[in-house]
């Protein structure tokens, strides 16, 4: 029976680590990139303009005839297609003129280069989101590992307080005014746990994974975000026209765009048609053998309205980037600003934060039960060491994630 007992205590322990497991970012980046639906989806756009490209290699199929007879009234004799009796057979080829099919070959390569840009482009974005996620959570978490701490301080002098209430020892004022501290810290925790459900949600999605995410958050890894980098948005820029999918992207579209217009005009030009026939008996002589050539007149459609169409698409995605070049250096800037700000913000308060911001706790709270305090005095010092910790965390998470926007905005990890 105790064997028994071991043995389901050690099922629940494992199914209880199953559900819930501590990683790095490396490691969710690592998963993220094998499994996340939204990338092997997009992949599936990369792989469809490769096939289009394949195909715009491809010329149209020739074209074979038959002529062969079906009644000879002179010889009163139905399918008369024997050595004296009348067949025909002809084919014929398609011959693009112009440089069609090299413009239209060119204009699909364009946009699969395109289809991979765009790619790359929603893997910036995701993984921004991924690491937003999972630095929220974590210091989430951390701040409800506090809160959970002086919620359960709090229910045991709300026990205690209680049953001396009772017995008239202390006032029951005391007690409802433990119990409207404990109820503040309970709807302060509710909307972190509601933050924090949601985020979590994001990591399983990213992931593709239905099992909660632990963040695990080195010293080292968060130091890094202090360090120092210059305003050089000439710099910045720069990098980002090199290195952003979506600004290259933009360019892309411009060129793309160009072939088409090169394309729509190769369209303009008539196509010849080749081809060859053999007449048994109704040409001119018999077993008569001819070479056939024909092209469209350009008479009425000269594709002028696809022209237009094209040149003016043209235009709209020059002006396009040039306002995505404005735009990038107002993120650029905004980016920089908001992480050096949330920095200095940290750095003012981190020598009280790593000096002895527990030990002022655990000795009020040593104090408190040895009667040294007033109980006014006790939960007025917890509202504000509840307040303290959580904005501490909060700043740690403010840093962290304008850091990553400002990674993702030049497409380099700066730090």
């Amino acid at each position: 029976m105790k064997k028994l007992s071991a043995l389901l205590f050690l099922i629940l322990i494992n199914q209880v680590s199953l559900a819930q497991k501590t990683v790095t970012l490396q490691d969710c980046e690592s998963q993220f990139l094998k499994n996340n639906l939204f990338l092997l989806a997009s992949q599936y756009n990369i792989d469809a303009s490769k096939a289009l490209t394949i195909q715009a290699r491809i010329w149209d199929n020739p074209t074979i005839t038959a002529q062969l007879n079906a009644y000879n009234p002179e010889r009163n004799q139905y399918f008369d297609i024997g050595k004296d009796g009348q067949k025909a057979f002809g084919i014929e080829q398609l011959i693009y003129l112009g440089g069609k099919k090299r413009n239209e070959i060119q204009l699909s390569q364009t946009n699969e280069q395109l289809a991979e840009l765009q790619f790359n482009d929603l893997l910036r974005t995701l993984k921004l989101q991924l690491r937003k996620s999972f630095y929220t959570v974590y210091y989430n978490t951390k701040s409800l590992e506090t809160t959970d701490e002086q919620l359960s301080h709090i229910e045991d002098l709300i026990s205690s307080y209680s049953i001396q209430a009772q017995k008239g020892n202390i006032p029951l004022k005391d007690v409802v005014r433990l119990q409207s501290l404990y109820l503040n810290f309970k709807n302060e925790r509710m909307e972190v746990v509601n933050n924090n459900i949601e985020e979590q949600g994001n990591l399983k999605l990213l992931l593709n994974s239905t099992e909660n995410v632990i963040p695990e958050v080195s010293k080292e890894e968060f130091n890094k975000y202090l360090k120092t980098i210059d305003f050089d948005l000439k710099s910045f820029e720069n990098e980002a026209i090199v290195n952003r999918p979506d600004y290259l992207a933009k360019q892309k579209e411009i060129e793309a765009n160009e072939l088409n217009v090169k394309w729509q005009k190769s369209l303009a030009i008539p196509d010849l048609t080749l081809g060859a026939n053999y007449d048994q008996r109704s040409g001119a002589f018999e077993k008569e053998a001819n070479v056939t050539i024909g092209i469209p007149l350009p008479l009425w459609n000269k594709n002028k309205g696809n022209i237009k169409y094209a040149k003016t698409v043209l235009e709209q995605s020059k002006v396009e980037k040039q306002n995505f070049e404005l735009q990038l250096q107002t993120e650029i800037t905004s980016a920089w600003n908001k992480w050096d700000e949330s920095r200095k913000n940290y750095t003012v308060i981190k020598p009280t934060v790593n000096s002895d911001f527990e030990a002022v706790y655990n000795g009020m709270l040593t104090n408190f039960q040895k009667r040294n305090v007033s109980l006014l005095e006790f939960t007025d010092f917890m509202e504000s060491y509840n307040q303290a910790t959580i904005q501490v965390n909060e700043l740690k998470k403010k840093l962290a994630l304008s850091a990553e926007e400002l990674n993702s905005t030049i497409n380099k990890d700066l730090f």
